[in-house]
């Protein structure tokens, strides 16, 4: 009994902080983390989430691109990459590239979100290519394009700077950085699941950098494996530290982890009460985000609906043809359209608003 109320003095110490829009710590997360109350912390998220963005859900009509899936790192959780020469590799040029998008444009695409391989067999020029290529031939969608981690990597195979690195991508026509490539930014987790990809401290530096150009970015979470709690607001503290100094963040993506096969049994899977307990638990620890996203992709369009109620503001996009977690074990399809969207935000008793890349309104419905 005792016990029972030590918890529930916490949980109310927790809401407190919450009301009085203190930061909580992150012992306060490791408790929510441990409680049972789910649906307390689900009623707190909801009403930071309330406070921010009203009753509104954003989504965004977004066209993915993988250029290539060559790529030299071998991260345990990844699918989609191949070595050079692999059955399957492949790399995408000028041509194909815009094959590809003109097979699957429609006039009211407002974004390519772009993330590939880091692929050694092509130089920096081929990435900067790619974004000068789409510009040229789609001016009104914005570029969303190359991880912190690749922004590393071009910075290793040019010989230049990140921050010269990302110079060269503005000019030829980048406009934000996606969030992918932090997975869980510790050095422990890192140094077990992404040995050859950029380092926590390179991913911050990247997007700092970025910052101080002037460019917003996004900023994920890949959760579900060998990372510990603790490990999770870890990595929520140090994006709100650097939110703190740039304001340069607009929004947060919690990503459930994707088994490695389709077929893979459910205890492989991050359950629904962690999927839905972590992104209320963003919601809460990030108060300087404006934004928390369901991704779909990662946890179903029904999850994501229930998410709604659980801190989140935003349920990405129609992304046409999604191919890195589809290449593990995501069992969703790879597209919604925009009529399916916005019946799963009408459905959760929230106002469905079409966005850009920068959450400018587009229309609402």
């Amino acid at each position: 009994m005792a016990v029972t109320l030590m918890k529930d003095a916490k949980m109310e110490e927790i809401a407190g902080k919450v009301q009085r829009e203190e930061r909580l710590s992150i012992e306060d997360g490791l408790y929510l983390y441990d409680t049972s109350d789910l649906l307390t912390i689900a009623q707190l998220a909801d009403q930071v989430n309330e406070k921010k963005s009203g009753k509104n859900v954003y989504f965004i009509e977004n066209m993915y691109i993988n250029p290539t899936n060559v790529c030299e790192a071998s991260c345990s959780f990844c699918g989609f990459k191949r070595k050079p020469g692999e059955e399957g590799a492949y790399t995408m040029h000028e041509e194909e590239l815009l094959e590809y998008v003109e097979k699957r444009w429609n006039d009211n695409i407002q974004e390519f979100h772009i993330v590939g391989g880091h692929n050694v067999e092509v130089g920096f020029e081929y990435y900067l290519n790619t974004v000068r290529t789409l510009k040229k031939h789609y001016p009104q969608a914005a570029v969303k394009a190359y991880t912190a981690a690749e922004i590393e990597f071009f910075a290793r195979i040019s010989g230049l700077s990140m921050k010269e690195v990302l110079e060269e991508l503005m000019k030829a026509g980048l406009d934000t950085l996606p969030g992918g490539g932090a997975e869980i930014l510790t050095e422990r987790y890192r140094s077990k699941m992404s040995p050859d990809k950029a380092s926590t401290y390179e991913w911050l530096e990247a997007h700092e950098t970025a910052h101080q150009l002037g460019m917003k970015t996004h900023a994920t979470m890949l959760y579900g494996s060998i990372d510990s709690f603790e490990e999770r607001l870890i990595h929520m503290d140090r994006l709100r530290q650097l939110q703190d100094k740039t304001n340069g963040f607009m929004v947060f993506i919690p990503l459930a982890m994707q088994p490695r096969k389709v077929n893979a049994g459910w205890h492989q899977r991050t359950s629904p009460y962690d999927d839905m307990r972590t992104i209320a638990i963003s919601r809460l620890m990030l108060d300087n985000f404006d934004h928390i996203k369901a991704y779909w992709i990662n946890i179903g369009a029904q999850l994501t609906q229930m998410a709604l109620t659980f801190g989140s503001d935003d349920i990405h996009g129609t992304l046409i043809e999604e191919r890195i977690s589809h290449s593990v074990g995501a069992l969703t399809s790879q597209g919604l359209t925009r009529k399916e969207l916005i019946h799963l935000i009408k459905g959760a008793n929230k106002q469905p608003v079409e966005r850009d890349t920068f959450y400018n309104i587009i229309k609402e419905y």
